[in-house]
């Protein structure tokens, strides 16, 4: 491979504000929910590039055969790689494509196809198009992607804040993770928070029933969540985590008293002994993009409520895990039930796309 932009590339990236921005000369695009993906092409040669450098590419061969179908010979372009349902994106299916067998990589491409949304070109033939301005790179973008492409697409782009709003609003629903903004005039600036990133936040208060010790080993670093359902069931919905330092280590001794006999009458007990006798890793079993990382937990006693931030809700979990605001004495843990969260219906994804 010999392209004006080699791998690695490291995805420009964006700074979080709570607001819609409405500056002179931004764009809005949708914010995937996915995997973000480099692709770089030459020839019949092509890659598919993690933001973390990891590669992706023995993993989507569905992928690789369209991308060789549309893209011009030689280019390298920036995108998010996802999987549509008829509720929307599925960000857990998608995950779970990241298997190690190949027969089953081969099995799950046909049973559950992902697409890929291209929202930056980097390169095309032998022009480096990184000092270009965004616009720039859009118009030819759109000059090599045009037309009805299966499962490749061009996101959705707009000048209006008006209507970025809207889809802020009412595409969350199917899985969207909220709105990009991006200078006009914006070279691609790798591994630099130089766009804008609307998310959707919400609280909900949770049971905390257990956590993971930080890697460092100096403290809590992460409180594993609960919630109720309708029989009395605690089911683990996700973590919350992004402590100080100092909050971790002051957790240690908050949370102490829970600890003692926390096992005999846990309601996930089951996980908690099969983790101390075989090595499990539950609730939480290991991620293909973790692989290394600690996922032991400790078990508590369910009786403190935490009050948290979260994004959304997908498949009965948090998505993306949530951030700790404060303890809530005030709440039972028996009132934490999945009829609090707000949980939008699903949103058709052929509207965004208008076809």
């Amino acid at each position: 491979m010999d392209l004006p932009v080699m791998p690695p590339v490291r995805p420009m990236l964006a700074k979080a504000v709570h607001e819609v921005p409405t500056a002179d000369g931004l764009l809005y695009e949708p914010k995937w929910d996915g995997f973000r993906c480099i692709v770089f092409r030459d020839g019949d040669e092509v890659e598919l590039g993690s933001r973390n450098d990891r590669p992706l590419t023995r993993y989507f061969p569905e992928l690789v055969d369209l991308l060789l179908e549309v893209l011009p010979p030689r280019c390298v372009v920036d995108g998010e790689i996802v999987v549509v349902t008829g509720d929307g994106l599925d960000f857990d299916t998608l995950q779970n494509r990241l298997h190690p067998a190949a027969s089953r990589v081969r099995k799950l491409a046909v049973e559950t196809p992902a697409s890929f949304v291209a929202f930056d070109l980097l390169a095309l033939g032998d022009d480096n198009l990184m000092d270009e301005p965004f616009t720039r790179r859009r118009e030819l973008l759109e000059s090599v992607l045009g037309g009805d492409l299966a499962r490749i697409h061009i996101t959705p782009l707009t000048h209006d804040p008006a209507v970025a709003q809207d889809w802020f609003t009412r595409f969350e629903g199917a899985g969207f993770d909220g709105v990009m903004a991006k200078p006009g005039d914006l070279p691609y600036e790798q591994d630099k928070r130089v766009m804008w990133k609307v998310k959707h936040e919400r609280t909900a208060d949770c049971v905390v029933a257990g956590f993971r010790w930080h890697k460092d080993g100096n403290g809590v670093g992460s409180l594993l969540l609960g919630l109720y359902d309708d029989e009395g069931t605690l089911h683990h919905v996700g973590v919350a985590s992004s402590m100080t330092a100092a909050r971790r280590k002051e957790l240690v001794d908050e949370l102490a008293p829970l600890r003692e006999n926390a096992v005999e009458t846990h309601p996930w007990r089951d996980w908690a002994v099969a983790q101390s006798e075989a090595g499990g890793r539950m609730p939480g079993g290991q991620s293909r993009w973790s692989a290394g990382k600690d996922l032991s937990w400790e078990p508590l006693r369910p009786e403190l409520v935490a009050e948290v931030r979260y994004e959304h809700v997908m498949a009965g979990r948090l998505r993306h895990g949530g951030r700790l605001v404060r303890f809530r004495p005030d709440r039972t843990p028996e009132s934490c039930t999945y009829s609090q969260l707000d949980q939008v219906a699903p949103a058709e994804l052929k509207a965004l796309f208008g076809t």
